[in-house]
């Protein structure tokens, strides 16, 4: 399964009419399609949907190993227990789920114990699997693309998160599928980040608005503005990396904010964060910080490989309930490789997690 592939386009009604309407309903999804045969001449065995998606569902369990091992050894005994439930609650605190979610998944583990009369540890990690679903659920949600032309993304995070990396995969899937992108080189300060950039947009061939040493807002700014003439779907603007603690370079992001405002109204339609998974509860920080400067959207997490700390996405989740924030995590990684980030999925998640 292709990662665009859980992108909801909505097209505008004022380019319904365009010349190339008809490609870009071939796009559209289609939930209820038959299976497409193989074309005449296809070399028989290549991997289809279903296999693809295997095969990123063991990526993310190996990434998850180290978090899953750490619960799954809870379940190993005979009896289900007070000691059974602390053991659970120290593993679940070292996942870095964080106080409250732990507290919340206890809770609603016991009532689920107790509501199916389970009498096997095996049941109550089965049981553990629907309580973590349901609270990571709210995070589930499609990213959208066409509801307004250009769709602008603006992502921020930490330096060493892999934001540029990201985007890169993004615009990659966004690029496969027909989009016409445009990215901003908003890291006007560090020169490997517009090379970086540079490199992906020549392998996706689309075209980067950028300036040596320039304002980052007027990068962005400009960048929006020829996306609009250009007539393109999505402008990315890729910011330079920052701690939250730089009161400054945060000033600098609400800054870019305002401007891409200025450039497109309701803009820019996602403000995305690209996250860590192995900072641990260091990522809700992140959240939370980024999210009181320029009013986060959804979350990018990566690196979830060969780390212990997989359970911040539910102390995440708990956060954003708490607050009334509807943030999304649109997408997780395990990896480089293009095929390496994929679309978040509570259950799928919850699975991988408690193994």
């Amino acid at each position: 399964m292709s990662l665009f592939s859980f992108f909801k386009k909505k097209t505008p009604p004022a380019i319904e009419a365009r010349g190339d309407a008809a490609p870009t309903k071939a796009l559209q999804r289609r939930e209820a399609a038959e299976p497409t045969p193989p074309a005449a001449g296809a070399a028989p065995g290549l991997p289809d949907a279903n296999a693809e998606r295997g095969g990123w569902l063991s990526r993310l369990k190996a990434g998850l190993r180290k978090t899953g091992q750490g619960i799954a050894q809870v379940f190993t005994g005979t009896r289900i227990d007070d000691a059974l439930y602390e053991e659970l609650e120290s593993a679940l605190l070292m996942a870095d789920a964080g106080l409250p979610a732990t507290q919340q998944l206890l809770a609603d583990l016991k009532r689920r114990v107790k509501d199916a009369k389970a009498t096997d540890p095996a049941a109550v990690k089965t049981l553990l699997v629907d309580a973590l679903a349901e609270l990571l659920q709210p995070l589930q949600r499609p990213l959208e693309v066409g509801q307004a032309t250009p769709t602008v993304f603006m992502v921020v995070g930490v330096n060493g998160a892999g934001k540029t990396t990201s985007i890169g995969k993004l615009t990659h899937h966004l690029a496969a599928d027909g989009q016409k992108v445009l990215l901003a080189a908003a890291d006007t300060f560090r020169a490997a980040a517009r090379e970086q950039l540079a490199v992906w947009g020549d392998r996706n061939r689309v075209d980067i608005v950028s300036q040596q040493g320039g304002d980052p807002a007027a990068v962005s700014f400009d960048a929006v503005t020829a996306g609009r003439a250009r007539a393109c779907d999505v402008v990315i603007a890729d910011t330079a990396g920052r701690l939250p603690t730089q009161q400054n370079l945060m000033e600098e992001l609400k800054k870019i904010r305002r401007t891409i405002a200025k450039a497109q109204e309701g803009a820019p339609h996602e403000v995305l964060l690209v996250v860590d998974g192995n900072t641990g509860q260091n990522a809700l920080a992140q959240v939370k910080a980024f999210d009181a400067a320029v009013q986060l959207t959804g979350l990018i997490v990566t690196k979830l490989d060969g780390t212990a700390k997989g359970g911040v996405l539910a102390a995440i989740s708990r956060w954003c309930t708490a607050e009334g924030r509807p943030l999304a995590v649109y997408f997780i990684g395990v990896g480089e490789k293009l095929e390496d980030l994929q679309p978040f999925d509570a259950r799928e998640f919850a699975q991988a997690l408690v193994q």
